[in-house]
Formats: C-alpha cells, structure tokens, sequence
C-alpha cells in the first residue's frame, strides 16, 4: 500500500476511512494532498473488502479550503529543472489557457469522488470552506455537526467556483444566495436547506457516520455500486458533470475580474492575511440566516430578532 504524507488512510471493517492530515493548516487543500487523496479514493474503490469511505478531517476543521499560500506545490515560479511548466495560483500571473488547465487538473483529482463505483460519507466538522465545501459536496452524503460553518466566502473576491456542486444539493435559490455574498452557514442550518444530508450534535457526529458505514457494509458492494452509479447517472443526464467542466472555464474566467486582480495584488504586495482581513471586513461575522429574518448590527454580524 501506498505511503502518505497529508493523509491518514484507514481500511477497517468493511470501510476506508480517509482523513486530511494537515491539522496545523486546517487541513488546507493543497495540490499534494489533492494526488494523495485521488490515489487513496481510487485504492479504496480497488479493495474488494472495502465497501465505503469516510472522508473527514484530522483538528478542528474538516477543511478551511484551498491552500493559497506560495509553496513547492503552487510555486510562482514554474521553471524546473530548466523546463518550464503552467504557472497557477494567486502569487503569479497565468495566461487564461494555463489557468484553466490548472484548475481542470485539479478538479479532476477532486472528481474521484463523484467517479469511484463505491460510495462516499463526508463527515463535516469544525470550518468546511472552500475547497473543503468542494470534496464535501461531491460525496455521495454527507453528515455534519450542527455548529459545522460550512460556505464559499473566497466568492466574495478570488473567482467564481471551481466546482458546482451546490445547485444539486440545495437548488438554485439558496446556491446564489450562499455563492453570490460568500456568507455561510451551520451544518444544522445546511440540512435543512438540503445542503447536506442532515446534521448531529457534534459529539455524536463520529457515532452516527461510523453507523451509516456499518449499514453499507453488511450489503454487497456490487449491489453499492450499482445503485450509486445510477444516481450519479441521473445527476449527469441533468447535466452535472458537464457543469464541473464549465465551473472550471468559468472560474478561469472570473479570475480576470478586476475584484480578483486586486485581490491578487493585495495579497502579493501586504500579504495573504492582510487581503483576507480587507475582503472580509465589511461582512460582519460572514453569516447568512436560514430561518428568519437577518437583523444586524452595525458591524454586519447577526443579532437576534
């Protein structure tokens, strides 16, 4: 078996259980997880005496999203080993083609999910922002805890998203509400909206997706896939998958908006937190309200009506 280095790979009693190992930077997204968590999905999906996988987070946090800062694995610099590779990420400046491949590589590492034959639990706990929002939502269910935050706030400013899966979950509605401000949620908030499948206390979050995998591991994982597989085909006959391929264009796209660009030249110039403290400062505590009406105080941040 294959050793990892951002991931914890656990094949147990019928289930795989995958966690994201990167506590320290709330399990940031990076492109070295991402290949890491693409091989493991596709090794459980390869294990004949696997029949589920967990996905879930090592910390505090499920994932607070893609890992924005410059290292080896989104460098500014693309030249190695005296070749010259696609330049990406917010530290360098891409031309349209080389930015959308990126993002098509990357999603592709993050479509496993939707493809793998078995099914997919995500266990939401802690901050699910992002591209943590996104792996979650390729997952065939997911359960969270109920004070889960769970959202896209990089919509606000960095791009459009690059994948779409929101529109399935939760409809068209609440997917532009949520998507067009960034504001979040809380996993009780996104069961009911249909966002995730449902929500638990967060001391019985563990309990309840480790039941659910017991469930899928007493039924024959032909039988899994089968009746997996031709939801997924339901969800692609309505288009889904072709969405990913655009989320991706578009995504390219919207990188070319002059939000974006000053987000880039911010970040560049003052630094990473500094550009997410102007982006967020206007928005409160970045919440959204399900039920309710959502009264604020002068600062933006919900108060109770």
């Amino acid at each position: 078996m294959k050793e990892f280095e951002h991931i914890i790979y656990e094949p147990v009693d019928g289930r795989a259980r995958i966690t994201l190992n990167r506590p320290e930077k709330r399990n940031a997204l990076s492109v070295s997880l991402l290949q890491e968590l693409s091989d493991a999905l596709w090794e459980a999906d390869n294990d004949t005496e696997v029949h589920c996988v967990i996905l879930r987070g090592a910390g505090p946090s499920f994932s607070a999203g893609y890992d924005l800062t410059p290292n080896l694995n989104n460098p500014a610099s693309s030249t190695i080993g005296g070749r010259k590779y696609r330049d990406g990420g917010i530290y360098a400046d891409p031309t349209i083609d080389d930015d959308i491949w990126r993002l098509e590589y990357s999603q592709r590492l993050r479509m496993v999910l939707f493809d793998m034959h078995k099914p997919s639990i995500a266990q939401i706990h802690g901050h699910c922002l992002a591209g943590g929002a996104d792996i979650a939502l390729l997952c065939d269910m997911i359960i969270a805890a109920d004070d889960a935050t769970i959202g896209f706030p990089p919509a606000r400013d960095l791009g459009s998203l690059p994948n779409q899966m929101w529109v399935y979950h939760c409809g068209p509605q609440w997917a532009k509400r949520l998507v067009l401000t960034g504001d979040t949620i809380t996993g009780k908030e996104a069961a009911h909206i249909g966002l995730v499948m449902k929500s638990v206390p967060s001391e019985l979050l563990e309990a309840e997706v480790e039941g659910l995998a017991d469930r899928l591991a007493k039924i024959d994982a032909d039988l899994l896939s089968s009746n997996k597989r031709i939801v997924n085909l339901g969800l692609e006959l309505m288009g889904a998958r072709t969405l990913q391929r655009l989320a991706a264009e578009n995504d390219g796209r919207a990188h070319l908006a002059p939000g974006t660009r000053y987000f880039r030249k911010t970040a560049k110039e003052k630094g990473l937190k500094a550009a997410l403290s102007e982006r967020d400062n206007g928005f409160g505590d970045g919440r959204a309200r399900v039920i309710g009406p959502e009264l604020r105080d002068e600062k933006g941040n919900l108060i109770d009506p």
